[in-house]
């Protein structure tokens, strides 16, 4: 008999109304002979209000009594899906993390999952039980407290559970239909993937495409667990087939650009006139690091006489403020003459597996954008991506180009 993982989003559970129609596409699972456990996440905007609440309760924070009450919130919707399937005539049973038990690391707030005993639930298959499950959330087993697993959780204890209890796919329903080519939004174009390599996807959700959480990407890449991505909102009876994320030996033809993503959470930093000498790098970069300040982009021009450089880098736009103090405290360790920085710009990239076996497909992104007048800030690469700053005002026209250029638009 199949065994089938579902995942369902905020947005998918946000009321009863949408909780009935999550029913109605787990029951069409059942009707077809699969074994099914669902992973729910708290209804939309419930999080933000436990958050809320830990906030407003007083100064004396303590991350495990935090983790106790934001994981209730898919206790909540575990416990109500439960009930309209069994007012359906179906048999199923609510589950929290520690039941499980979903065991984690002692990091709250961000913890990571160890490892998962599908036996309980592989008994309530066995009895014909559905098994729904809260998202998000685990226990550590050595001081017996509930730990929740970060942002977006709920996508990485769906892929950990369907590979704990070896099934045969994990459909991860959203509000959207699929992978596409581009944010729809931006690029009216954008058209809808059948299908997407693992490693294309890890670089789309990394990159600013919001789609799936990185960890849950990692997780069934090295667990051989096969992703759709599909939407709740579809009718039960008629589902579309959504976005298969799957091994690249999966995929027939290759494209040599996949996607095109971007993300307006990157800053710039430039330290000018700095002393080029051994060691300077790593005292600007070290103590970023150790402040859990992520570096991106990162180029260095040299000056003319060889005694100075310039050294500009991205950080997140969250940790801009954090990086600037703490570079103007280090500015005489570090010896830079000037600082400037700039929050008005987007790092766009053009991503895909086929650029292994193609030369030249930057090369044709940087005549496009010059062509449309839009300045390149700077550039990373990879074997199957490449990166570009640029400035924010340019976003969808970049974007647009190059979904253009590579032949991504819907035909």
């Amino acid at each position: 008999m199949p065994r089938l993982v579902m995942k369902f989003g905020g947005t998918s559970v946000a009321d009863i109304p949408r909780i009935r129609n999550v029913a109605a596409h787990v029951k069409r699972e059942i009707d077809a002979g699969s074994e099914v456990a669902v992973v729910v996440s708290a209804m939309a905007g419930k999080t933000n209000e436990l958050v809320a609440w830990c906030k407003e309760a007083g100064s004396h924070f303590d991350n495990a009594e935090y983790d106790s009450v934001v994981a209730s919130g898919e206790l909540v919707t575990a416990g109500l899906l439960a009930l309209v399937l069994k007012d359906m005539g179906l048999k199923a049973r609510s589950w929290a993390g520690w039941q499980i038990p979903l065991v984690t690391d002692d990091v709250h707030g961000s913890a990571r999952i160890a490892g998962i005993d599908g036996t309980r639930l592989g008994e309530g298959f066995a009895a014909g039980e559905i098994a729904v499950v809260a998202g998000f959330q685990g226990v550590h087993k050595a001081t017996n407290r509930v730990t929740t697993l970060g942002r977006g959780g709920s996508d990485t204890s769906a892929v950990a559970l369907a590979a704990a209890i070896s099934a045969d796919r994990c459909d991860i329903y959203t509000d959207v239909d699929g992978v596409y080519t581009s944010d729809p939004r931006v690029v009216p174009k954008a058209r809808r993937l059948a299908k997407v390599a693992f490693e294309e996807m890890l670089e789309m959700a990394s990159l600013g495409a919001k789609v799936l959480q990185v960890r849950s990407v990692e997780l069934a890449m090295v667990n051989k667990v096969k992703l759709y991505v599909r939407s709740s909102f579809d009718d039960p009876a008629h589902p579309q087939l959504g976005t298969l994320i799957c091994d690249e030996e999966d995929i027939m033809e290759q494209e040599v650009v996949t996607g095109i993503a971007f993300s307006r959470d990157e800053a710039q930093i430039t330290l000018r006139d700095v002393a080029d000498k051994p060691g300077v790098a790593a005292a600007i970069f070290v103590p970023l690091a150790d402040a859990n300040i992520n570096v991106d982009m990162i180029i260095q021009v040299v000056s003319g006489d060889a005694t100075t450089t310039d050294i500009t880098f991205t950080v997140p736009a969250t940790e801009y403020e954090r990086a600037i103090k703490l570079l103007k405290q280090r500015q005489a360790k570090i010896g830079y003459a000037k600082l400037h920085g700039a929050q008005d710009v987007v790092k766009i990239s053009a991503i895909g597996v086929g650029m292994r076996s193609h030369s030249g497909v930057a090369a044709r992104a940087f005549k496009a954008l010059a062509e449309k007048g839009i300045n390149i800030r700077a550039i990373t690469t990879s074997e199957i991506k490449f990166s570009m700053l640029i400035d924010d005002a340019y976003t969808e026209l970049a974007v647009r180009t190059l979904h253009t250029l590579y032949g991504l638009d819907a035909k």
